[in-house]
């Protein structure tokens, strides 16, 4: 009797084994109570589960359509026969169509929107800027709640879309604090050259700025010789940073480590995390990576990751995106530490399951409730 009158929540990405979207949808899935929610996992683009996922398969539903924009009439299919009451959709172009699609939806299915990244560097990708402005103003004022990353990003859906703020919700990205912890100190530590040794874990992408890191990793190696990289990642712009590894002459010290699938399995040898990306929400691998201890160095990739960042002892953050001002953060960071040092890092702990996962609960109980009203 419990388990009928459990809430359906369907959780929407493109496909599992991606970026921070197809992660948090992952943690979602995982650790959001069986108890109070029959939760369901949607890949649009996904034609068969992956063997590797660890969901029962009774509960990943995929659709198998070429492009997210070409599965409007799957997901419809598949939101008639679930009926889900919450729909949380995690991804900013699989957002414009499940908003589009809503006055399809059953009556009182309630539907959630995360926007993964930040407004600008959504409507950046577009031909035209203002047409995507236009287009994404129109439906998010169609979503229940549209959860932000950081309070920057909210004020930036508020200013730049005219999204009601009473819709605008602030939640942290769900982190297995203790498992990271655990998976950090348990992996084996295969560096055998004296170091420092740096780490970075990212799409290979323009706006995750790999190529600005490579720039100022050649300006630490005078300063420090024995220094080297490791990146982990793929993406389109691998040849491209490979020959501008080769264009500057380093390398011999850079090593591109592919798709990587336990990235903690590598912060015990690291003695300093990377991140050099030119637009961020929230990214997963910093937050991993100070779950982990790891010495931090950033470029200001997004206003609430500054204001996150700054001052935090074990952080050293660069005053602008830029290949130079990285440089002289790493080389501080890198005067600063001894080999193998570690931080508390206490700023993470809002984002540790334990208060995160609760925080999401919170709102979709919220949800259910005026649904039932």
């Amino acid at each position: 009797m419990a388990s009928a009158r459990r809430a359906k929540v369907l959780l929407l990405i493109p496909h599992l084994g991606g970026g921070g979207a197809e992660h948090i949808a992952a943690t979602l899935m995982q650790y959001l109570s069986a108890k109070k929610y029959e939760l369901h996992l949607g890949l649009m683009t996904a034609s068969v589960q992956a063997p590797e996922d660890p969901l029962p398969s009774n509960v990943i539903h995929t659709l198998g359509a070429g492009r997210v924009r070409f599965g409007a009439w799957r997901l419809l299919r598949l939101v008639w026969r679930l009926r889900p009451a919450v729909i949380l959709s995690g991804m900013a172009h699989l957002n414009l169509l499940v908003l589009a699609l809503r006055p399809l939806f059953p009556a009182r299915t309630r539907v959630f929107v995360r926007q993964n990244g930040a407004l600008s560097a959504t409507l950046a990708t577009w031909r035209n800027p203002g047409l995507a402005r236009r287009i994404y103003a129109a439906v998010y004022k169609h979503a229940d709640r549209v959860i932000c990353q950081t309070r920057s990003m909210a004020e930036e859906l508020q200013t730049e879309l005219g999204v009601d703020s009473a819709k605008l919700t602030v939640l942290p990205n769900p982190v297995d604090v203790r498992g990271i912890r655990e998976a950090a100190t348990g992996a084996k530590d295969v560096l055998t050259s004296p170091g420092p040794h740096l780490l970075a874990i990212a799409r290979l992408a323009r706006e995750k700025g790999i190529d600005l890191l490579l720039e100022a990793f050649a300006g630490v190696l005078r300063s420090f010789p024995d220094a080297d990289l490791e990146i982990a990642g793929v993406g389109s712009c691998e040849s491209a940073l490979r020959a501008q590894c080769e264009k500057i002459g380093i390398e011999e010290r850079v090593k591109f480590l592919g798709n990587v699938a336990e990235p903690a399995s590598h912060f015990r040898g690291a003695s300093l995390f990377v991140l050099s990306s030119r637009h961020e929400g929230m990214p997963n691998a910093l937050l991993e990576a100070a779950a982990a201890g790891l010495p931090i160095a950033a470029v200001p990739s997004s206003p609430g990751l500054g204001e996150l960042l700054a001052t935090q002892p074990g952080v050293w953050l660069a005053s602008e995106i830029a290949a130079k001002a990285l440089e002289n953060a790493l080389c501080a960071a890198l005067s600063s530490i001894h080999s193998g040092q570690r931080f508390q890092h206490s700023w993470i702990e809002p984002f540790d399951l334990t208060n995160a996962i609760p925080a999401y609960e919170d709102v979709i109980d919220c949800a259910l409730q005026e649904s039932a009203t």
